[in-house]
């Protein structure tokens, strides 16, 4: 395995964001078990290009994203390729929490009393960091909820499954093309826990031999076009 060039924790609650390059790979693990990751993937040299989950599900013919299944943009490029997975299923249905939903579920938790320990929120979260990068509220879009699971029943409604993340377990992203992930470690919407307790997850980044990709890009026709489309962008 090659060097690892970057490790860090993100708290429970917390949030992040980093270029993930061309050929690296992203390794997001749950150490305890239980976690959430809201995630969004942007083209790092043209933001305006950013991920499209319908379009993701429609070529691909799922909507269980796991090992061996690509994240398209909005240009049929792949930002991202899913290149290993423990977990086995990341919910791409169910968005991310507002400050009026997390007040409403789990009670005021004002930094005034908890200091750093108060209640956020996804859509806040994944603000701050977008800001970072010269982004705001008009490119937080469409969300990944690693690690988390949701059924749809035949009546259309919505169901979080519980238990779907095991300690230990991680899922590796594959960079082809330079992509910005854009994070927060906070709690899926549809979590019935009524308490509060958002988990950490750490991120590890490495090189890779573009091989790896290779069961992602021959998995379907279409990806092996999305990753031909990657590739003309760096003519």
């Amino acid at each position: 395995m090659n060097e690892t060039l970057l490790e860090e924790t993100v708290p429970g609650g917390g949030h992040a964001s980093l270029i993930v390059r061309r050929g690296q790979v992203l390794r997001i693990t749950d150490p305890r078990g239980g976690a959430n990751v809201g995630m969004l993937l942007f083209n790092a040299a043209e933001k305006s290009e950013r991920m499209n989950l319908p379009d993701t599900l429609k070529c691909q013919h799922t909507a269980k994203l796991t090992q061996g299944h690509c994240l398209y943009s909005d240009m049929g490029r792949v930002l991202a390729a899913i290149v290993a997975d423990t977990c086995g299923w990341h919910d791409s249905l169910a968005g991310v929490s507002n400050a009026a939903e997390v007040h409403e579920k789990y009670g005021q938790g004002r930094y005034q009393e908890l200091r750093n320990a108060f209640y956020r929120n996804g859509t806040d979260n994944l603000l701050v960091e977008l800001g970072k990068w010269g982004l705001g509220v008009s490119d937080l879009l469409m969300t990944l909820n690693l690690f988390s699971r949701v059924d749809v029943t035949g009546a259309g409604a919505m169901k979080f499954v519980e238990g779907n993340s095991k300690a230990g377990d991680y899922v590796e992203l594959y960079a082809p093309m330079n992509t910005l992930v854009v994070l927060t470690a906070i709690q899926h919407p549809l979590d019935p826990n009524p308490e509060y307790a958002p988990k950490p997850v750490k991120l590890a980044l490495r090189a890779a031999d573009p091989q790896i990709a290779e069961l992602c890009r021959t998995s379907c026709d279409e990806n092996m076009r999305g990753f031909i489309n990657t590739e003309r962008f760096f003519l």
